[in-house]
């Protein structure tokens, strides 16, 4: 049995090994509802929200979320949740900092990387990361809930009735 939320295991393999933000927000999103919005996946969830809109020129739009994650992320333990927690408020700081200057758009973009600290979710991210499909290009659209499913069921028959 699992120790850790599947989405947070999904949200992390998107993070990691994707670097797809987008689709980080859209499995945390989920999570953070069904937990009645657990300060802690929000911002996470921030966090990736912050990158897409950084890494997409939304300059403003990336400092505003990133600076949010960090307000609700300095107060929790350096080891939260099986990462290194405070590390990763570190590089988001820098981050802000960054694009707080008198030139934001000259500071350079970059990726960010999560730390893993508990041998379990080690094990439980590389186990799902078989089973995870890589978005690689990502994807820019929700690729979760009742819309996508639809159409995804759709193009599916659309292919069955190719095949025949």
């Amino acid at each position: 049995m699992s120790s850790y939320e599947p989405l947070y295991v999904d949200y992390l393999i998107y993070f990691n090994r994707d670097q797809d933000y987008f689709e980080c927000h859209e499995v945390l999103e989920e999570l953070w509802l069904e937990r009645e919005r657990d300060s802690l996946y929000k911002g996470l969830l921030q966090i990736a929200v912050g990158l897409y809109h950084f890494r997409n020129d939304n300059l403003r739009g990336g400092r505003m979320m990133l600076q949010s994650s960090v307000d609700l992320l300095k107060s929790y333990p350096e080891t939260s949740r099986g990462i290194a927690l405070g590390s990763l408020v570190q590089e988001v700081q820098e981050l802000v900092h960054g694009l707080s200057g008198p030139e934001p758009q000259n500071f350079p973009y970059r990726d960010l990387h999560i730390q893993i600290q508990d041998e379990v979710l080690v094990q439980e991210v590389r186990e799902r990361a078989l089973e995870l499909k890589p978005n690689i290009p990502q994807r820019r659209s929700p690729t979760r809930g009742r819309i996508y499913e639809e159409k995804m069921k759709a193009l599916q028959q659309e292919q069955n009735l190719q095949s025949e």
